[in-house]
């Protein structure tokens, strides 16, 4: 197999690679995957454009390897091009007590811990976990979610979106007088930053004196599909939309995706940050939260969300879609399927 890697290699033949770790894996290679990946490395300094290769092979040691392999590939600027973060998609099949003797020091370390933490495990008593990375605790609350998480697969990725209830009709009120906030417009813009700056998205935030219907109205509207959300499923969405890369940004991963959604309850209740958890709860539970979205709303990514508390409303559109060329493209490739 050592020459039928260093034959490919010296080829460029990106597809015998990939397939060579489909057929490692299968066999619980790990050796020849290590193998693979290290030699389309070396090859990069000969100008052999092989990192897609190294890449994948990355990938599968980090999603299905033994812990001791899956952690050594944990490491910054790794899995650029990945399905998710490679921490992300080893703590997604590896627990914290598997993993955390071959994690590296440093921040994927935490993001590691952290997604262990959306997961279900308690780590808040571990004292090796850097917790200057992400400001939130290394265990879930009593008010929390069980945030949605991604299933990682050998050729694909699952980001499933939270449960959706059952939207009715709105008639809005008039839009709220604008306020000046900042701090909220950032917390919430935060939320689909992503999908703004990194893929074909857009996001619009209101900060109105009156309820939520006057936040909503405010960024355009007259009528809307909404329904109440109780404080774990508004967490759910934020959440989910922090995390996100939508259609071409770069996943940031769960746990960046609760601290947005802490961020943005702490700045709506104009609270301090970092914010005591039992605060955090009892401010998120005495605010009115709203899903909603426009009638004409398109196929993608959208987090449209709603809030108000003490007389003051916020109220956030974000959405994210494939560009119309990468839609044609794949219609034309179905059709000649």
């Amino acid at each position: 197999m050592t020459r039928r890697i260093a034959e490919a290699v010296e080829r460029g033949d990106l597809d015998e690679l990939v397939g060579l770790v489909h057929l490692f894996c299968g066999e619980g290679d790990w050796g020849g995957i290590v193998e693979l990946r290290g030699r389309c490395r070396h090859a990069l300094e000969r100008g052999l454009q092989l990192w897609p290769a190294a890449e994948y092979a990355e990938y599968r040691l980090a999603l299905e390897a033994p812990a001791d392999l899956a952690g050594s590939v944990v490491v910054e600027g790794a899995g650029r091009f990945a399905l998710g973060p490679l921490w992300e998609v080893a703590a997604s099949t590896h627990s914290w007590a598997e993993l955390a003797p071959h994690l590296a020091t440093g921040p994927a370390r935490s993001m590691a811990a952290h997604e262990r933490v959306v997961r279900g495990e308690d780590l808040e008593d571990d004292t090796s976990i850097d917790r200057n990375v992400l400001e939130v605790p290394l265990r879930l609350q009593p008010w929390e979610p069980r945030y949605v998480v991604a299933g990682y697969h050998s050729d694909k990725a699952d980001f499933p979106a939270p449960a959706r209830p059952r939207l009715r009709h709105l008639r809005l009120s008039a839009p709220g007088r604008p306020l000046d906030d900042e701090e909220s417009v950032a917390a919430l813009f935060d939320l689909g930053r992503v999908w703004a700056e990194q893929s074909n998205g857009a996001i619009d935030v209101a900060v109105v004196a009156g309820d939520a219907s006057a936040a909503i109205a405010a960024l355009g509207h007259r009528e809307v599909l909404a329904a109440d959300l109780d404080v774990a499923g508004a967490l759910a969405w934020m959440g989910w939309a922090g995390a996100s890369g939508g259609a071409y940004g770069r996943r940031r991963g769960t746990p960046a995706g609760r601290l947005a959604a802490w961020w943005a309850v702490a700045s709506l209740a104009d609270l301090g940050w970092p914010a005591a958890p039992e605060v955090l709860g009892e401010s998120a539970g005495r605010m009115r939260w709203m899903l909603w979205e426009p009638h004409d709303l398109a196929a993608g990514w959208g987090l449209h969300l709603a809030a108000e508390c003490e007389g003051t409303a916020f109220a956030v559109a974000a959405v994210d879609s494939h560009r119309e060329e990468d839609e044609e493209e794949d219609e034309g490739e179905d059709e000649g399927g």
